[in-house]
């Protein structure tokens, strides 16, 4: 137990005369009132904040639980005991699972405190970036045997995360896309239609295979990737021509307000308030249903694979020329023609089914097999069996673009021996803070991975 003095001291012991010995003699002292200390009573939390002793209704209901969120670095303190006391006042233990997570850090990776100034206020982040984007943050960060580095730059980029969710709503509301509960998306024919259902059905079971796992972070990203990468960038993007087409056009709103519907639902756990707000205004189901709601169940998509192989191929084609385009400082505003070697049938099919989509998203102004040789300064990519080339004759000065990557990669590579011989030094790497290294580290992967980009570069155009 604790005794104060007149002066405000602190004298801890087994009991008065202890702590009397430790203040000195004749200094008067007054017990703490409270009887039990901080661990203690948190010790019981699990039962006596729901009626304990008496028999109440909420404890009969919420008692044992299923799983306690906590930090590793209370685990004796404060998990252990709350075992303890719950064996031995209520016969079992309060929960059966305890998921440990690390600590929040600042972005720089130091443990937050007064003293260095450093603390983050959630209620600030809340107010200038939202909850949602504070919830996804963390959630994506809470890998185990990890620390989760926090800050306004990470909140903040998220924040992005949720904007775009909310503007791909707005997209499907301003194209016609209505729930409609007589859909069945068994009946999709369209290969773009089938593909994002079967994207959304491995997306349901990665995030709830995540979840089951305790895997929040891996949760969190596959969630991401589907809505930002699938349907954001992939599937509306396909779709903007299908809207303005009075043939596929119902059947590709169908699919969009279904799929939209889906992921609202995948993301609610970590994102709660934008994806209840879109569920109530599409009208999903009655205002503030979507807590209550199932999870997604997977459906039966026709011919998923023979979908996933096409729109897979496409996207690859897309993203091929893009990167091209992008190393060689071709600008957006010039199409170029896409020649492709040694394509089988199907693929060259494929590139003519897709030519409106190609033409839009790769800057294509035609696509189509090569004849004879390849032409001289022309980039190449690989595409599967085939490969990509893009004859670049005319459309930017090769020998200049080969100048700036070399001195690119030049620029690069010194920055990384400077880094490295850092790393190398033994007395550096004892001395430096451990936010100092990790940035080190942080710099030389990225300088590498420069290095071999521009490698990458440099070997289209040889």
């Amino acid at each position: 137990p604790a005794w104060y003095g007149p002066d405000g001291g602190v004298y801890v012991g087994r009991n008065e005369a202890e702590a009397q010995a430790k203040a000195g003699p004749g200094v008067k002292l007054v017990q703490d009132e409270d009887v039990l200390d901080t661990w203690f009573s948190s010790a019981l939390w699990p039962f006596s904040t729901l009626g304990w002793p008496e028999n109440t209704r909420e404890l009969e209901k919420y008692y044992p639980t299923d799983t306690l969120v906590t930090g590793f670095d209370i685990i004796f303190f404060w998990v252990a005991r709350m075992l303890m006391m719950g064996l031995h006042f209520m016969g079992e233990v309060p929960f059966r699972n305890v998921y440990m997570h690390g600590l929040v850090r600042d972005e720089r990776g130091q443990k937050m405190s007064k003293s260095k100034g450093n603390v983050v206020d959630p209620i600030g982040l809340i107010e200038q970036y939202g909850a949602d984007a504070l919830r996804y943050s963390v959630a994506a960060a809470a890998g185990p045997g990890r620390d989760a580095k926090l800050g306004p730059k990470i909140v903040e980029a998220n924040r992005g995360f949720v904007t775009k969710i909310w503007n791909a709503a707005r997209f499907c509301e301003m194209n016609g896309c209505k729930p409609d509960p007589a859909f069945d998306p068994v009946r999709a024919k369209l290969a773009l239609n089938r593909w994002i259902l079967d994207a959304a059905n491995r997306a349901v079971a990665e995030a709830g295979a995540s979840l089951d796992a305790y895997r929040v972070d891996d949760y969190a990203k596959s969630a991401y990737q589907f809505v930002w990468g699938d349907f954001c960038d992939w599937f509306l993007e396909f779709a903007k021509p299908a809207f303005g087409d009075e043939t596929l056009a119902p059947e590709t709103r169908a699919v969009a307000a279904h799929v939209l519907g889906i992921l609202l639902r995948l993301l609610h756990p970590v994102m709660p308030f934008v994806t209840e707000a879109l569920w109530d205004h599409f009208g999903y189901g009655p205002a503030g249903s979507l807590i209550r709601a199932d999870w997604p169940a997977l459906v039966a998509v026709h011919a998923a694979e023979a979908a996933r192989a096409e729109v897979s191929w496409v996207i690859e084609l897309i993203s091929g020329v893009r990167t091209v385009r992008s190393e060689m400082n071709v600008p957006p505003s010039i199409k170029s023609p896409i020649l492709l070697k040694d394509a089988a049938p199907e693929s060259l099919a494929r590139a003519q089914t897709w030519f409106e989509a190609i033409s839009r998203m790769a800057r294509a102004s035609e696509i189509g097999p090569l004849e004879g040789d390849v032409p001289r300064n022309a980039a190449q990519a690989v595409l599967r069996e085939a490969t990509i080339i893009l004859p670049l004759e005319g459309i930017i000065d090769l020998a200049a673009e080969r100048k700036r990557l070399e001195a690119a990669r030049a620029k690069a590579a010194a920055e990384l021996a400077k880094v490295e011989q850092k790393l190398a030094n033994a007395e550096f790497v004892q001395r430096a803070p451990e936010a100092v290294i990790a940035e080190n580290e942080d710099r030389r992967k990225n300088f590498a991975d420069e290095v071999a980009r521009l490698d990458a570069a440099l070997r289209r155009i040889e």
